[in-house]
């Protein structure tokens, strides 16, 4: 019996140990001691984001944890220069295993324009999905339409332009046509075109510029469209070569100006057309003879956009007309100086993410180009080298544009701002425009925005 009795002893012992004599060190804390999950936060979209007076930001707040979590949500708004403008703070109750939108807003009616609001979620930034990324500073409009970008035309603008164009008259177009078969269809022919425009500067040899030229093969005369492009790469890639296609709807001129695109590529990097290899001779477009207005690289670029117009009249398919021309970025700036300097006028255009616009506000407002400009100005103050740009200014050019425009851009675009998109809509002649704003855009081209400017353009065909 006694040895039995210690038996019992030891096993008690151990079954002591096995139930509940755990170290102290992996003792499971008091639950009130345990840190809650964070809590998730997304703003979300509310229609483009634009809106008459006051925002509404709403942000998204997911509580996964099994109690209800006291949300401290703080919001700084400030215009898109970076002013602070207001700051605004509440506390929210997430229920446990929750989720809830906080709409936020300002106490006061905001003025015209283009503002930022950043929130935090107990201290944790509340973030924007935009295509492939996400961003903390929430870029949205207060009735853009009505922002102020006054034109700051020097008194002589108009001659200015007039002198460049007589210029242009002056020269001799010399286009030369080069079938690229590759890529023609009996549908349409496609030509690589050479032809001549003005010097860089009042005098000098002319300089030569290039374009993909579809042309209809029915003996009809068709609307045409002219396509203009963006800033150029300066590690050039190859560059496609459209092709014919089966519709002969149009007449289309995909255009390159002086030192870009079809001008910056060697043989090896185009459609086999036999000729040899073009070279950028510019290096930065924006920087060349900066602070020269008779020389820069824009007052060339924008008269090679006239030319380019100047050669489909020379097209006897060609409805001059109906002449139509699109384009982003700077793209979109070409497609503004060609409407605007255009010795025939333009049926419509359709600038998306426009370049060029409103150079004093667009500085403030993002970092390139303006530390190119404030690096080229040499001797110039802030004072001469806008009056310099003011030539090159799309709100400037708006100001001769009577034409239908539809336009767009992303209001996130840290590149081409909405700012500097929409001063030179403002200040179109044109009372047919219409805008579209993309809410989580950056600088790019929109999905749908072929179809909108070419539903836009088929319905102002005379």
């Amino acid at each position: 019996m006694k040895r039995f009795y210690l038996f019992l002893s030891s096993a008690a012992v151990i079954l002591a140990l096995i139930a509940g004599c755990k170290p102290a060190d992996t003792e499971k804390p008091p639950e009130e001691n345990v840190e809650p999950s964070p809590l998730t936060q997304t703003v979300t979209v509310n229609g483009d984001m634009i809106w008459e007076k006051r925002p509404i930001i709403t942000i998204h707040v997911v509580n996964p944890n099994d109690k209800a979590i006291d949300a401290e949500i703080k919001t700084e708004f400030s215009t898109d220069t970076k002013e602070p403008v207001a700051t605004v703070t509440s506390t929210v109750q997430i229920p446990a295993k929750g989720e809830k939108d906080i709409d936020i807003t300002t106490d006061k009616d905001l003025y015209p324009g283009f503002y930022k609001a950043f929130t935090t979620v107990n201290g944790e930034r509340a973030l924007l999905q935009l295509k492939s990324s996400k961003t903390s500073s929430v870029i949205f409009g207060i009735s853009p339409e009505y922002i102020l970008s006054p034109p700051d035309r020097m008194p002589d603008f108009n001659s200015f332009w007039d002198a460049a164009k007589a210029q242009l008259a002056a020269i001799d177009m010399k286009a030369e046509l080069t079938e690229i078969k590759s890529h023609s269809s009996a549908s349409r022919k496609v030509y690589i075109v050479e032809m001549q425009s003005v010097p860089d500067g009042l005098e000098g040899d002319p300089v030569t510029v290039r374009g993909y030229y579809l042309e209809p093969q029915d003996g009809k005369k068709h609307p045409v469209i002219v396509h203009f492009f963006g800033y150029d790469n300066q590690k050039p890639t190859r560059l496609s070569c459209p092709t014919g296609g089966s519709s002969q709807e149009w007449a289309e001129f995909y255009f390159s100006n002086r030192g870009q695109m079809l001008n910056n590529r060697p043989a090896s990097m185009r459609a086999d057309d036999g000729k040899g290899d073009f070279t950028n001779i510019y290096g930065d477009w924006f920087a060349y003879n900066f602070g020269k207005k008779d020389s820069y690289y824009y007052r060339g670029a924008f008269m090679d956009c006239v030319q380019a117009v100047r050669f489909l009249a020379t097209r006897p398919e060609c409805d001059m007309d109906n002449v139509f021309a699109e384009g982003s970025s700077q793209g979109g700036a070409f497609s503004y100086a060609c409407a605007a300097l255009s010795d025939i006028k333009l049926r419509a255009i359709a600038p998306c993410v426009a370049f060029l616009g409103d150079f004093p506000d667009y500085f403030n407002i993002v970092t390139w180009p303006g530390d190119t400009a404030r690096k080229n100005k040499g001797s110039m103050d802030d004072s001469a080298m806008f009056a310099f740009l003011s030539y090159f200014d799309t709100k400037n050019l708006a100001t001769l544009i009577s034409c239908p425009v539809i336009a767009c851009s992303g209001l996130q675009d840290g590149t081409c701002p909405p700012h500097t998109n929409i001063a030179p809509y403002n200040n179109l002649l044109s009372t047919d425009k219409q805008y579209y704003f993309y809410p989580t855009m950056q600088h790019e081209i929109p999905g749908n925005w072929q179809g909108k400017w070419e539903k836009f353009f088929k319905e102002r065909i005379q």
